[in-house]
């Protein structure tokens, strides 16, 4: 992926400040969907990740929010360590690991993989923080619309409908909901990370306290499980099989996030085009799939 010289000035002149012993010997760009992110070499060997908010994101993304999640995160030794955070411009470093695997749905569903990555969603759901950041579905859902006709974005015809049965189901399930805890909110495979020794969730722009079956569910639909990996996953999680109200809301939170998730695909079609629309209507389709699924499962006339 080529270097954008903006960025190359950027981080140079940060590294300079905050580096004040050393320069940068060299820049290779990662990978990432939205933002833009560097691994920066300094003279004396030391690594570090340099990331740079995508165009766009900080119009949808609280940056001071994310800080708070991506400290806490490094705190309970989720993350990486973290070096400087810029709660204006989201600009971000932190520490390089070497030998680091990004992990894709193939290797995810490696029963080693689903017990770690259990075991650290666990870590952060029982860790008994409130980081005072509400994962505000319904007023995401409206950013999002917002954004989608202010740049003249279009809905699919049936959306009314949708949208009113996700409502409904999300009301449904937000009364028998266990407490809110801290979620990533945001776990598909790109943010998992291992190196040879263990496993680090990464990025946590739309981390917040949330219902933790968004995280589970979330994992199920990036790493593409099965009936059986889904079953498998949740008993790694919570140390047995998962009862018929647990399975539920397991259900009902893959519809949601592909719900949102499908909305956000909108949100980037003005600045990354066509892909977007194709993952927008992907995420899109599967939700009315899973709606048809949880009514049948549940014998839910009407929601």
């Amino acid at each position: 992926m080529n270097i954008i010289l903006a960025d190359e000035n950027s981080i140079k002149e940060l590294a300079h400040t905050i580096f004040t012993e050393n320069y940068v010997v060299s820049l290779t760009r990662l990978g990432g969907l939205t933002n833009r992110s560097y691994c920066v070499v300094l003279d004396n060997g030391k690594k570090y990740v340099f990331r740079i908010p995508g165009k766009g994101t900080n119009e949808i993304i609280n940056r001071q929010h994310e800080k708070i999640s991506t400290n806490l995160a490094y705190k309970l030794k989720i993350d990486v360590d973290l070096l400087y955070f810029c709660s204006e411009t989201g600009i971000k470093i932190s520490r390089y690991i070497d030998n680091a695997q990004t992990m894709s749905p193939l290797s995810m569903q490696k029963n080693k993989n689903f017990s770690e990555a259990a075991n650290l969603l666990k870590t952060l759901h029982n860790s008994g923080f409130d980081t005072g950041i509400p994962f505000k579905f319904s007023q995401m859902v409206e950013t999002y619309e917002k954004f989608i006709q202010l740049n003249n974005g279009n809905f699919y015809e049936d959306y009314g409908d949708i949208r009113c049965q996700v409502m409904q189901l999300k009301s449904k399930t937000d009364k028998s909901s266990p407490s809110f805890v801290p979620c990533h909110n945001d776990p598909l495979c790109e943010n998992w990370i291992c190196d040879d020794s263990r496993m680090y969730l990464i990025d946590w722009e739309y981390a917040g306290m949330n219902d933790p079956f968004w995280d589970l569910a979330d994992m199920s639909i990036e790493t593409g499980m099965n009936d059986d990996m889904d079953t498998t996953f949740l008993t790694y999680y919570l140390n047995q099989k998962p009862t018929v109200n647990e399975f539920f809301c397991f259900m009902a939170n893959k519809i949601y996030l592909d719900f949102l998730w499908s909305l956000w695909g909108k949100t980037r079609v003005p600045f990354n085009g066509y892909p977007m629309e194709q993952y927008s209507l992907e995420r899109y389709l599967r939700l009315k799939n899973n709606l048809l699924t949880i009514k049948a499962l549940y014998n839910l006339k009407k929601i």
